[in-house]
């Protein structure tokens, strides 16, 4: 039975899970909202088609291209480090890493995907017309020029700062004001689990449990 659920499987079911997700709310939205509409799911809560063309959380820092391609590097060496894991059967590392590592890598995947296929397979959304599929490179942008698609948005505390602030004072506040998508809310679980649960095994590559019996069997008979 252990060996049916490796590791490494369990990693291509959980990038595979989350990405169906993301993909699957994100093209919903696209094709039956408008930009910039709002579902009001409760008063913390709201559904609210949005596009950016930057990091996650709407958040534009650097060039598309240069974002898109880091985005592609650094789910290349992802998958490369899980797959170094699973192929050397690190026991001693936890389940629980695994899937950290597989929502982060699942997370890129899912806005890489936007930034390279939406503008070339998509008419573009506005405020009064739908998105519509549309054959490759027939889209609202070319090839890795697609905007990554947000939808949630979590109004949690929403007031006025106090008058005698200064700087601030009588400005209009809400928290938590920015809008995200699935896959940023993979990769931020992910990145969160790993500092709080995981940090020692970020500080240095484990070994495998074959090469420690080795060390301590040296470290046994020098004594």
């Amino acid at each position: 039975m252990k060996k049916l659920f490796t590791r490494g499987r369990m990693a291509v079911l959980i990038v595979t899970a989350i990405l169906l997700i993301d993909q699957a709310i994100k093209i919903w939205v696209k094709t039956h909202m408008y930009r910039g509409e709002s579902i009001r799911i409760a008063d913390w809560f709201y559904i609210h088609f949005t596009e950016n063309p930057g990091m996650a959380f709407g958040m534009e820092v650097f060039n598309k291209l240069f974002l898109t391609s880091f985005r592609i590097v650094a789910a290349a060496a992802i998958i490369w480090y899980l797959w170094k894991l699973c192929k050397k059967a690190v026991h001693e590392i936890p389940v629980g890493y695994i899937v950290c590592l597989s929502c982060i890598l699942a997370g890129a995947i899912g806005n890489i995907i936007d930034c390279v296929c939406y503008g070339a397979i998509f008419t573009e959304s506005t405020y009064r017309e739908l998105a519509q599929f549309v054959s490759p490179g027939e889209g609202y942008a070319p090839w890795f020029y697609g905007k990554v698609v947000d939808m949630f948005y979590f109004p949690l505390i929403e007031t006025n700062w106090p008058t005698w602030m200064p700087f601030v004072g009588g400005e209009h506040f809400i928290f938590f004001s920015p809008i995200f998508n699935f896959a940023d809310a993979a990769i931020s679980c992910g990145i969160v689990a790993l500092l709080i649960f995981y940090n020692k095994y970020l500080s240095a590559e484990p070994q495998p449990a074959e090469e420690k019996d080795i060390e301590a069997h040296s470290s046994t008979t020098n004594q």
